[in-house]
């Protein structure tokens, strides 16, 4: 089994109008991960920044209506991940959906958006994309603020319901800010910045603190989050995990993030999700068979809150 716990099928299909089913636009359709290793898939709700304010909710409301009517509802093989209790009565022949949201803008400053989408499935809350919203700066902001008042209340929010606060894309200051009060804390998609320097990759102390918070760190495929320069190998994103792993206990903390349908440069060899089968033959030839267990699936039902 193999978890992956972040990808944008769902912007893909809301913007290009496309069907799950076998859409070639899709890195992640139902053709492809049916004949992939990969038995949960995670799918982020994200509202593109060019969505006018007034509809941005509106949007993420179709996208989660996507999620059930195209995803769900349509096979029955495919099962709505709620709660931890639902991995142990997935079958070995059935796939699991869980929702995910990326960003905060589609709430405005409205908790009470949140908790309807939490309502309707969002097991995991980016708090920003980027860019700053009414909750959080973003990483790429200049002014570097941390949590504002209604961040925290956000925080508080997702502790009561007992969903995970994803910290990718937020600033350093959200990111020091929300470790101290989330209780479940996740980065859904990133890499080690030590050994590639991208904003959005981890330093060594933000994967201190997220080990000792019992928290998660999703490697990612995309390419520039992964090397330097140059094209990126399966060989290039092992080098990430190693790091993690010897920087202490990280095996117990790492699980995937793909980013498939969010980027168009991903890993030779890994550009699709039936292409996990290739990373999934790499892990299992540098690792121990239990840290290769620990990193696809096992690390993320432990913390599955509940």
């Amino acid at each position: 089994m193999i978890i992956d716990c972040h990808c944008d099928a769902l912007l893909k299909m809301w913007a290009h109008q496309v069907d799950f089913n076998n859409d070639l636009v899709l890195d992640v359709n139902y053709q492809k991960w049916l004949y992939s290793p990969v038995q949960i898939q995670c799918f982020a709700i994200y509202v593109p920044e060019y969505v006018p304010n007034e509809s941005k909710f509106i949007v993420a409301l179709q996208m989660v209506d996507l999620f059930h009517e195209k995803i769900i509802k349509s096979y029955s093989n495919i099962k709505w991940i709620k709660e931890k209790a639902d991995f142990d009565r997935l079958q070995a022949i059935e796939k699991g959906a869980i929702l995910t949201l990326e960003g905060l803008d589609c709430i405005g400053s409205d908790l009470f958006k949140l908790r309807l989408l939490i309502q309707l499935g969002v097991r995991m809350i980016g708090l920003s994309w980027n860019y700053a919203n009414l909750a959080v700066d973003g990483i790429d902001e200049t002014r570097r603020a941390g949590l504002t008042h209604f961040g925290i209340e956000v925080i508080e929010l997702a502790n009561k319901e007992q969903v995970w606060v994803d910290l990718a894309h937020v600033s350093r200051e959200g990111f020091q800010d929300a470790l101290q009060i989330a209780n479940h804390v996740i980065v859904s998609h990133a890499n080690s910045r030590s050994i590639c320097h991208h904003r959005r990759n981890l330093d060594d102390e933000q994967i201190k603190q997220l080990i000792k918070k019992n928290g998660l760190i999703g490697i990612t495929f995309v390419e520039k989050f992964v090397v330097n320069q140059g094209k990126a190998t399966i060989e290039d994103l092992l080098q990430h995990i190693a790091y993690i792993i010897h920087l202490g206990g990280g095996e117990d903390h790492l699980v995937f993030g793909s980013d498939f349908d969010g980027t168009d440069r991903f890993i030779e060899d890994l550009v699709l999700i039936a292409d996990y089968q290739n990373l999934d033959v790499a892990i299992h030839q540098k690792f121990h068979r239990k840290q290769c267990e620990k990193m696809e699936y096992l690390n993320f039902i432990r913390h599955f809150p509940s």
